[in-house]
Protein backbone atom coordinates (compact mmCIF):
# COMPACT_ATOMS: atom_id res chain seq x y z
CA UNK A 1 0.00 0.00 0.00
CA UNK A 2 1.12 3.29 -1.05
CA UNK A 3 -0.61 6.69 0.36
CA UNK A 4 -1.23 9.12 -2.28
CA UNK A 5 -3.21 11.49 -0.43
CA UNK A 6 -5.77 11.83 2.46
CA UNK A 7 -9.25 13.50 2.80
CA UNK A 8 -8.43 15.34 6.00
CA UNK A 9 -8.45 18.54 5.15
CA UNK A 10 -6.06 21.06 7.46
CA UNK A 11 -7.71 23.99 9.57
CA UNK A 12 -4.67 26.04 8.50
CA UNK A 13 -1.76 26.94 5.95
CA UNK A 14 0.75 24.33 6.30
CA UNK A 15 3.48 26.61 6.24
CA UNK A 16 5.79 24.55 8.48
CA UNK A 17 5.20 21.69 6.92
CA UNK A 18 6.21 23.78 3.71
CA UNK A 19 9.40 25.36 4.81
CA UNK A 20 10.98 21.71 6.21
CA UNK A 21 10.17 20.10 2.58
CA UNK A 22 11.84 23.72 1.26
CA UNK A 23 14.54 22.90 3.57
CA UNK A 24 15.01 19.57 3.03
CA UNK A 25 14.88 19.78 -1.05
CA UNK A 26 17.60 22.74 -0.72
CA UNK A 27 19.91 20.33 1.38
CA UNK A 28 19.58 17.84 -1.69
CA UNK A 29 20.30 20.17 -4.65
CA UNK A 30 23.43 21.50 -2.45
CA UNK A 31 24.27 17.63 -2.33
CA UNK A 32 23.42 17.01 -5.69
CA UNK A 33 25.98 20.24 -6.47
CA UNK A 34 28.79 18.56 -5.05
CA UNK A 35 28.88 16.00 -6.98
CA UNK A 36 31.75 13.45 -5.90
CA UNK A 37 32.15 15.54 -2.90
CA UNK A 38 28.74 14.67 -1.45
CA UNK A 39 30.17 11.34 0.22
CA UNK A 40 32.27 13.37 2.07
CA UNK A 41 29.78 15.81 3.17
CA UNK A 42 27.34 12.49 3.81
CA UNK A 43 30.15 11.03 6.20
CA UNK A 44 30.70 14.31 8.10
CA UNK A 45 26.78 15.73 8.41
CA UNK A 46 25.31 12.13 8.73
CA UNK A 47 24.46 10.37 12.10
CA UNK A 48 27.10 7.56 12.59
CA UNK A 49 26.38 5.36 15.90
CA UNK A 50 30.01 5.00 16.83
CA UNK A 51 30.90 8.69 16.94
CA UNK A 52 27.71 9.18 18.75
CA UNK A 53 28.77 6.78 21.24
CA UNK A 54 32.27 7.00 21.33
CA UNK A 55 32.03 10.60 21.37
CA UNK A 56 34.77 11.61 18.78
CA UNK A 57 35.50 10.82 14.85
CA UNK A 58 36.16 7.67 13.31
CA UNK A 59 39.29 6.75 13.10
CA UNK A 60 41.05 7.18 9.73
CA UNK A 61 38.40 9.59 7.97
CA UNK A 62 40.14 12.12 5.46
CA UNK A 63 39.58 15.76 7.08
CA UNK A 64 36.37 16.69 4.16
CA UNK A 65 34.32 14.16 6.39
CA UNK A 66 36.04 15.54 9.27
CA UNK A 67 32.66 16.82 11.39
CA UNK A 68 34.85 19.74 13.22
CA UNK A 69 32.04 19.85 16.46
CA UNK A 70 30.08 17.80 18.63
CA UNK A 71 29.08 14.64 17.06
CA UNK A 72 25.81 14.66 18.69
CA UNK A 73 24.74 18.06 16.60
CA UNK A 74 24.86 15.11 13.40
CA UNK A 75 21.79 13.56 15.05
CA UNK A 76 20.08 17.08 13.90
CA UNK A 77 22.02 17.72 10.33
CA UNK A 78 21.38 13.97 8.99
CA UNK A 79 17.54 14.57 9.65
CA UNK A 80 17.66 17.36 6.06
CA UNK A 81 20.43 14.41 3.99
CA UNK A 82 19.23 12.19 1.82
CA UNK A 83 20.40 9.60 -0.43
CA UNK A 84 19.01 9.72 -4.00
CA UNK A 85 15.78 11.66 -5.43
CA UNK A 86 13.24 9.01 -4.63
CA UNK A 87 14.26 8.84 -0.96
CA UNK A 88 13.60 12.76 -0.99
CA UNK A 89 10.20 12.38 -3.09
CA UNK A 90 9.38 9.50 -0.63
CA UNK A 91 9.72 11.48 2.25
CA UNK A 92 7.94 14.31 1.45
CA UNK A 93 5.24 12.85 -0.48
CA UNK A 94 4.63 11.46 3.29
CA UNK A 95 5.09 14.61 4.73
CA UNK A 96 3.08 16.56 2.85
CA UNK A 97 0.04 14.37 2.96
CA UNK A 98 -0.04 13.61 6.90
CA UNK A 99 2.13 16.96 7.47
CA UNK A 100 -0.44 19.76 7.72
CA UNK A 101 -3.16 18.09 9.84
CA UNK A 102 -0.29 17.51 12.25
CA UNK A 103 1.00 21.14 12.48
CA UNK A 104 -3.14 22.15 12.51
CA UNK A 105 -3.72 20.38 15.51
CA UNK A 106 -0.21 21.23 17.47
CA UNK A 107 0.31 24.95 15.63
CA UNK A 108 3.14 26.08 13.71
CA UNK A 109 5.53 26.44 16.18
CA UNK A 110 4.69 23.76 18.94
CA UNK A 111 4.88 21.16 15.33
CA UNK A 112 8.20 22.51 14.36
CA UNK A 113 9.39 21.35 17.63
CA UNK A 114 7.39 18.33 18.13
CA UNK A 115 9.32 17.21 14.22
CA UNK A 116 12.75 18.09 15.63
CA UNK A 117 11.68 16.18 18.90
CA UNK A 118 10.84 13.08 16.66
CA UNK A 119 13.86 13.27 14.29
CA UNK A 120 16.09 13.13 17.39
CA UNK A 121 14.01 10.33 18.85
CA UNK A 122 14.35 8.53 16.11
CA UNK A 123 17.97 8.41 15.12
CA UNK A 124 18.84 7.79 19.02
CA UNK A 125 17.02 4.56 18.67
CA UNK A 126 18.89 3.61 15.67
CA UNK A 127 22.23 4.26 18.02
CA UNK A 128 20.74 2.43 20.64
CA UNK A 129 20.20 -0.55 18.50
CA UNK A 130 23.53 -0.64 16.36
CA UNK A 131 25.89 1.54 18.80
CA UNK A 132 29.26 0.70 16.94
CA UNK A 133 27.64 0.83 13.54
CA UNK A 134 30.16 3.48 11.01
CA UNK A 135 26.92 3.48 8.66
CA UNK A 136 26.05 6.65 8.37
CA UNK A 137 22.50 7.55 9.06
CA UNK A 138 20.38 9.89 6.64
CA UNK A 139 16.92 11.09 6.03
CA UNK A 140 13.79 12.87 7.27
CA UNK A 141 11.89 9.43 7.78
CA UNK A 142 12.56 9.29 10.90
CA UNK A 143 10.92 12.57 12.15
CA UNK A 144 8.21 11.54 9.64
CA UNK A 145 7.20 8.68 11.04
CA UNK A 146 6.72 10.74 14.21
CA UNK A 147 4.35 12.92 12.23
CA UNK A 148 2.78 9.22 11.29
CA UNK A 149 2.77 8.13 14.89
CA UNK A 150 0.91 11.52 15.65
CA UNK A 151 -1.50 11.17 12.95
CA UNK A 152 -2.96 7.99 13.20
CA UNK A 153 -3.51 8.75 17.15
CA UNK A 154 -5.61 11.75 16.35
CA UNK A 155 -7.06 10.96 13.41
CA UNK A 156 -7.28 6.80 12.98
CA UNK A 157 -10.69 7.14 10.53
CA UNK A 158 -9.29 9.46 8.58
CA UNK A 159 -9.92 8.34 4.87
CA UNK A 160 -6.52 7.91 3.26
CA UNK A 161 -6.06 6.57 -0.80
CA UNK A 162 -3.56 4.45 -1.29
CA UNK A 163 -2.27 2.44 -4.87
CA UNK A 164 -2.56 -1.09 -4.00
CA UNK A 165 -0.67 -3.33 -6.60
CA UNK A 166 -2.44 -6.62 -7.26
CA UNK A 167 -0.02 -8.39 -9.54
CA UNK A 168 -0.93 -6.96 -13.12
CA UNK A 169 -3.14 -4.05 -12.27
CA UNK A 170 -3.05 -1.43 -9.81
CA UNK A 171 -6.09 0.03 -8.03
CA UNK A 172 -6.81 3.58 -5.54
CA UNK A 173 -8.59 2.43 -2.62
CA UNK A 174 -9.99 4.52 0.57
CA UNK A 175 -8.62 3.14 3.56
CA UNK A 176 -9.02 4.96 6.78
CA UNK A 177 -5.32 5.62 8.79
CA UNK A 178 -5.53 3.44 11.59
CA UNK A 179 -4.96 0.78 9.09
CA UNK A 180 -2.39 2.39 6.76
CA UNK A 181 -0.13 3.43 8.93
CA UNK A 182 -0.78 0.39 11.80
CA UNK A 183 0.12 -1.57 8.56
CA UNK A 184 2.94 0.66 7.78
CA UNK A 185 4.38 0.66 11.46
CA UNK A 186 4.03 -3.58 11.89
CA UNK A 187 6.13 -3.53 8.49
CA UNK A 188 8.91 -1.02 9.72
CA UNK A 189 9.24 -3.04 12.89
CA UNK A 190 9.14 -6.67 11.16
CA UNK A 191 11.71 -5.46 8.44
CA UNK A 192 13.66 -4.23 11.50
CA UNK A 193 13.51 -7.47 13.92
CA UNK A 194 14.35 -8.99 10.40
CA UNK A 195 18.18 -6.99 9.88
CA UNK A 196 19.36 -7.57 14.16
CA UNK A 197 22.46 -9.12 13.75
CA UNK A 198 23.21 -8.81 9.89
CA UNK A 199 26.22 -6.91 8.73
CA UNK A 200 25.27 -3.06 8.11
CA UNK A 201 26.28 -1.85 5.14
CA UNK A 202 23.75 0.74 4.29
CA UNK A 203 19.94 0.34 3.46
CA UNK A 204 16.95 1.20 5.92
CA UNK A 205 17.33 1.83 9.53
CA UNK A 206 14.39 0.28 10.05
CA UNK A 207 14.92 1.11 13.88
CA UNK A 208 14.72 4.93 13.20
CA UNK A 209 11.74 4.58 12.12
CA UNK A 210 10.06 2.10 14.80
CA UNK A 211 11.84 5.19 17.00
CA UNK A 212 10.54 7.59 15.72
CA UNK A 213 6.76 6.60 15.45
CA UNK A 214 6.68 5.77 18.88
CA UNK A 215 8.49 9.01 19.67
CA UNK A 216 6.14 10.90 17.74
CA UNK A 217 2.93 9.02 19.37
CA UNK A 218 4.36 10.02 23.12
CA UNK A 219 4.82 13.48 22.14
CA UNK A 220 1.87 14.60 20.52
CA UNK A 221 -0.05 13.17 23.58
CA UNK A 222 1.88 15.44 26.25
CA UNK A 223 1.75 18.61 23.58
CA UNK A 224 -0.74 20.96 24.22
CA UNK A 225 -3.18 21.10 21.26
CA UNK A 226 -4.59 24.13 19.39
CA UNK A 227 -7.78 24.85 20.68
CA UNK A 228 -9.14 25.16 17.63
CA UNK A 229 -8.23 21.97 16.49
CA UNK A 230 -11.58 19.83 17.82
CA UNK A 231 -11.35 16.90 15.76
CA UNK A 232 -13.49 16.25 12.23
CA UNK A 233 -16.55 14.01 11.38
CA UNK A 234 -14.98 12.34 8.71
CA UNK A 235 -16.63 9.79 6.19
Amino acid sequence: MFPIRDENPSRSFPFVTLLLAAANTAAFIYQALLGPANEAFVVRFGAIPWEITHGGELPGLPEASLTGGPAVLTLLTSMFLHGGFMHLAGNMLYLWIFGDNVESLLGHFRFLVFYLLAGLGAAMSYVLVDPNSTVPMIGASGAISGVLGAYMIHFPKARVHVLVFLIWFIRVIRIPALIVLGFWFVLQLVNGVGALGTAQTGGVAWFAHVGGFVAGILLVLIFPKQKSASPVRIR
